[in-house]
């Protein structure tokens, strides 16, 4: 098999949207084209994980230019598991979209978005050097800012405009960044500058640098204190917007510190692993602080967006192969859950007629089924056994233990109490008090699609759960790969056209 398989899940999604774009007007077409893209993406990631699972690390230079010259896409084991479980989500989503979205959004070309938006995704994960990750970011901001403002009315338009600002922000840091970085260093393929910022003084000098890039991905990934563009924004969007953007957006952000944070600046070397076990118990505390006093279903679980963050940046931060094996497990738990939660809330909104708790209730009696769904994930980010957030919280806390970093043990250990909390109220107000008296939105029926959306993703986190030793294995497998590159940076520099 060739290694031009690395370059399918950009091309996938490229060709769905320019598909989808001919059938323009045509809800049911692009319905078909959609769900369809999304699911050759889901073979071609799952191809391409198998491929660098066996044979290692693949990379293409696209445009017969050599490393460090052109453009470098590169898969690792962390970047094809990242590939696999967008994929996994993308067409859970698709899917669930197919009846939440309506046939007038569907017309405008919500699916042609929806898959440039996966291109971003995909090309940030592939991609080999500093400016093309810039750009595949600004692809991506452009396909979710059309997204977040489609859900209509001024209330998304305004907070449509305060994503786009903090993500430009982010994007004016990360491009002086990459501007200050070429000039001191003359390169920006990741590979080559992780061989030229090994040479005497240049980690020191390119402090500054590594600042600056920790500013920008932190805004991407809502870390405290850049995080409050991220519940005033997906709680706005349409329901298969805000579970595409909670499960992916933002763990393209923490992606991009793990492999920034590693390769090039490591933080066993720059000294900056205090500062970001710091930023990782704050954005902990804060998020679930914030998400326990709130009474709106996907403004809780917008903030526990931001709380679990937390984790995973405590994982990058211990710096050690098991904590960073323990930062991979989490982000791919939590991309599941966290979609499949948002998944979720919109069947509760059809069912109930809103999201604000107090008007919910009932469901346990009514909707059992919706309750198993609601239980798995949230069961899952709460970190109770055997579901696949019990691992990753356990992995997490053992290698904190092992480096005697007892604070952050103890922030871990509250979060995960009050994450607990947070999903009992909703358990408490939505399905197990008596329904309330009916209020002015009408309860709907659940569509078919929608609950095997759902019901699929609770099926992967129990899997995850249940298999967590194979998952744990692999993320085992690319954190060694993260702290020894050497593979990385032999198959980057050594390719040829």
């Amino acid at each position: 098999m060739s290694d031009s398989i690395v370059v399918a899940p950009i091309l996938i999604p490229l060709l769905t949207a320019i598909a989808g774009s001919l059938g323009w007007g045509r809800a049911r077409f692009q319905c078909t084209i959609g769900v369809a893209g999304a699911l050759a993406l889901l073979v071609a990631a799952v191809a391409l994980f198998v491929r660098v699972h066996d044979t290692g690390v693949l990379a293409i230079q696209v445009g017969n230019w050599p490393a460090p010259y052109g453009i470098t896409l590169v898969a690792d084991l962390l970047s094809a598991l990242m590939l696999v479980v967008t994929a996994v989500v993308g067409l859970a989503v698709a899917a669930y979209a197919t009846t939440e979205i309506d046939d007038r959004s569907l017309a405008a070309g919500f699916f042609p978005f929806f898959h440039v938006l996966l291109l971003g995704v995909c090309g940030a994960f592939l991609t080999g050097d500093l400016f093309n990750l810039y750009v595949w970011f600004e692809v991506m901001l452009l396909a979710s800012f059309v997204l977040l403002a489609s859900g209509g009315g001024r209330r998304a338009l305004t907070s449509s405009v305060t994503y786009v600002t903090l993500n430009l922000l982010a994007s004016v840091f990360f491009l002086t960044a990459v501007g200050v970085l070429y000039g001191e260093v003359g390169s920006l393929n990741l590979a080559d500058l992780a061989g030229k910022l090994r040479t005497p003084g240049a980690l020191e000098a390119s402090r500054p640098v590594a600042m600056l890039l920790l500013v920008a991905f932190g805004i991407k990934a809502g870390l405290f204190p850049v995080f409050f563009w991220l519940p005033a924004s997906y709680p706005t969007a349409g329901f298969a917007v805000s579970a595409l953007f909670a499960g992916l957006l933002t763990k393209v952000g923490v992606y991009a510190l793990i492999r920034v944070f590693t390769l090039l600046f490591p933080l066993s070397e720059t000294g900056l692993a205090p500062l970001f076990l710091a930023v990782a118990a704050a954005t902990m505390a804060s998020g679930v602080l914030a998400a326990a006093s709130q009474g709106h279903v996907r403004r809780i679980l917008s903030f526990h967006i931001v709380s679990q963050i937390g984790y995973m940046m405590m994982g990058l931060a211990l710096a050690t192969p098991l904590a960073l094996a323990s930062a991979i497990f989490y982000v791919l738990h939590h991309i599941v859950t966290k979609t499949n939660l948002f998944l979720v809330s919109g069947l509760i909104e059809r069912a109930g007629g809103g999201e604000e708790l107090a008007r919910l209730g009932g469901f346990g009696a009514r909707r059992a089924g919706l309750a198993v769904l609601f239980a798995i994930p949230a069961l899952s980010l709460a970190g109770m056994p055997p579901l696949s957030g019990f691992f990753a919280k356990l992995f997490l806390i053992r290698a904190a233990l092992d480096v005697e970093a007892f604070v952050s043990v103890a922030v871990a250990l509250g979060v995960g109490l009050l994450t607990l909390f947070s999903m009992t109220k909703i358990w408490n107000q939505a399905f197990w008090k008596p329904a309330p008296e009916a209020h002015g939105a009408q309860p709907r029926s659940l569509r078919g699609a929608a609950v095997g959306a759902s019901a699929a993703l609770a099926v992967v986190t129990v899997a995850l759960g249940l298999g967590a030793e194979a998952l744990w294995s692999v993320s085992q497998s690319a954190a060694q790969q993260l702290l020894d590159p050497s593979d990385y940076l032999r198959t980057v520099l050594e390719s040829r056209p």
